[in-house]
């Protein structure tokens, strides 16, 4: 066999690569003859960044596609591979967006007449050339699991992407994860956007999310509150017909649920957006009668009970004034289950209807974090409390199942050990 050099034994690998539709091909000699042209057809990683899915109202025929780039993209779109629409090429709309010095383009598609129960390919095109595929799955209505994660707030990144990478390992079948607000830990701080996508790489390019915004979102480098900036643009949720509210709560449905995501940052909003709160309890009235699935879930960052604090005397067990301005609604509209977050901790209370202990009330359940900022030893276990994860705590990560005659939400540990279980059948 004639021995080849090192330098030859390299584009020979590079020229494999991009025949078996490897995307970039990096090789310090040139291009094999021949694949030029198609090399230069290759959209490059350094122009398409955080490619994302985002949960759309209804994700049996649509989805939100989002990406960003360092430079501006000729002719944007994603085209689809498969399904029933093969063939079709939906644009992108451009947006140039500056925060903390950084700007970049952000580019948003809306995929559209889509077939419920289908699994297709998506690229990006621009520039006359296409990235790599990428899998997209529509909801077929029925049965799903979904991952939700807790605040994922972090000094270092890392823990956050260990946990989110395991746990969607763990569940290949999930359709669509949850981030429970605080995404990041500042806001304005690109650095730390930059990681918290870089940790949920290779899982929300298949599988789309549904984000939630925090209060954290809210601080500007100095820490003090501003608009929420990055977190609206980077999150093309789905409309709520308030412009001056728009992305700041959402609904959506997938298979037997209609979830309803809410922004309970009222004490942070209340100077830039004092009716924010009246406005947002008038559309959930709407929204959650509006639905004929049989299932109702709540999604909030703020957790609607309020814990003693060690050392704290004077302040009292009972429920925080995002309980107070909720609760009630959540009993008039029938809501079956409520999820919160903002606390850094697990627990259960059960059922609770009118500030009390009832099994006619919603599920409540409080997610824990997925972070490495934790408050160990802080809060004083609540009476309605009625599991409290393992202390000291450590980050976790949770799973709704659901179809149409029940919803089960498990708690995992980091390693994938289940510490608790909820489950709610009709």
């Amino acid at each position: 066999m004639k021995k080849i050099s090192r330098r030859q034994f390299l584009t020979l690998c590079a020229g494999a690569a991009l025949l078996g539709g490897g995307g970039w091909a990096f090789s310090r000699g040139r291009i094999l003859p021949g694949l030029r042209e198609k090399a230069e057809a290759v959209l490059g990683g350094e122009k398409v960044q955080a490619l994302r899915q985002v949960v759309a109202r209804d994700n049996a025929a649509s989805r939100t596609m989002m990406w960003q780039s360092p430079v501006r993209l000729s002719s944007p779109a994603v085209q689809l591979s498969g399904g029933k629409a093969d063939g079709k090429t939906f644009p992108a709309k451009e947006e140039l967006f500056t925060d903390d010095g950084v700007s970049a383009y952000l580019y948003t598609a809306q995929v559209t007449g889509l077939a419920g129960g289908t699994t297709q390919k998506y690229r990006v095109s621009a520039d006359g050339a296409s990235g790599g595929w990428h899998t997209l799955t529509t909801d077929d209505g029925g049965a799903f699991r979904a991952l939700i994660f807790p605040d994922s707030q972090s000094n270092d990144y890392t823990d956050w992407k260990q946990l989110a990478q395991n746990a969607a390992e763990r569940n290949p079948d999930a359709s669509f994860f949850v981030n429970m607000g605080d995404l990041v830990d500042n806001g304005e701080d690109h650095g730390q956007w930059r990681d918290w996508f870089d940790a949920v790489n290779g899982i929300l390019d298949r599988i789309p999310v549904a984000p939630l915004m925090g209060n954290h979102e809210t601080y500007n480098q100095q820490w003090k509150v501003r608009e929420p900036v990055a977190y609206l643009r980077y999150f093309a949720v789905p409309e709520n017909g308030n412009a001056e509210d728009d992305r700041r709560y959402y609904s959506f449905d997938y298979g037997p649920v209609h979830f309803t995501v809410l922004d309970t940052q009222q004490e942070e909003e209340k100077e830039a957006h004092p009716e924010l709160l009246s406005r947002q309890q008038a559309w959930f009235r709407e929204d959650v009668r509006s639905t004929d699935k049989p299932w109702k879930v709540v999604l909030m960052h703020k957790d609607p009970l309020q814990y003693r604090i060690h050392n704290r005397p004077e302040r009292a067990e009972g429920f925080s004034d995002e309980g107070k301005a909720w609760m009630p609604l959540f009993d008039a509209a029938g809501v079956d289950l409520v999820l919160s977050a903002h606390l850094h901790t697990y627990r259960n209370r059960g059922h609770i209807q009118n500030f009390q202990r009832s099994e006619n009330g919603p599920l409540y359940l409080l997610t824990g974090v997925a972070g490495n900022v934790r408050y160990p030893g802080l809060w004083v276990d609540h009476a309605l409390d009625t599991y409290v994860a393992p202390q000291p705590e450590t980050d976790n990560y949770l799973t709704l199942d659901a179809d149409p005659h029940a919803l089960t939400v498990r708690c995992f540990l980091p390693d994938g050990r289940q510490i608790d279980e909820a489950s709610i059948q009709k």
